[in-house]
């Protein structure tokens, strides 16, 4: 398999890896599917083979039970379920949002005032959670993974992506 390289930024390299002609035209069709297709929720219907990448992105490696790693599964997850965002964009937003802290609750804003306090890392209220939980994670909003990923799912709906969210959501 030949490999080639595209400079993008001074000093960053994007490594390409040339793929059948069939995989082109499949992960273009669903981008164009994607783009095309609105929807309130990106990731709302898994397709079989998003939940067998999810599955085997999951058991090939070994997440920590820290910030770190609940990053690194959800990155897998979205990247499989085509969400977009960077570890640095969710890193930035759960630290301005909770600390890094997954049980944080918000217990003073108009959201806590009207009875659905924002929760969790990222700082979700339960009816954005259930509108934007991505299948493959737990039901659970305080959940570090679920609450990451569903997140991510609603800044991509809202914003583009998490990478474009630099202040409360």
């Amino acid at each position: 398999m030949a490999i080639t390289q595209t400079q993008t930024k001074p000093g960053r390299t994007i490594r390409l890896r040339k793929i059948s002609v069939a995989g082109i035209a499949t992960a273009g069709a669903a981008a164009a599917a994607l783009t095309l297709v609105p929807s309130q929720a990106h990731a709302a219907e898994p397709t079989a083979a998003s939940k067998q990448v999810t599955k085997a992105a999951a058991a090939d490696k070994d997440y920590g039970n820290n910030l770190d790693g609940w990053i690194r599964e959800s990155l897998d997850i979205m990247k499989s379920k085509g969400i977009p965002g960077s570890y640095e964009g969710l890193h930035r937003n759960i630290m301005r949002e909770s600390a890094g802290n997954p049980n944080a609750q918000n217990g003073w804003d108009v959201n806590a005032q009207n009875g659905t306090p924002s929760k969790g890392l990222l700082q979700v209220i339960q009816p954005t959670f259930e509108a934007y939980h991505v299948a493959g994670t737990p039901n659970n909003l305080t959940d570090p993974v679920a609450n990451i990923t569903a997140a991510a799912n609603y800044a991509a709906d809202k914003y583009g992506s998490i990478d474009n969210v630099d202040s409360a959501y």
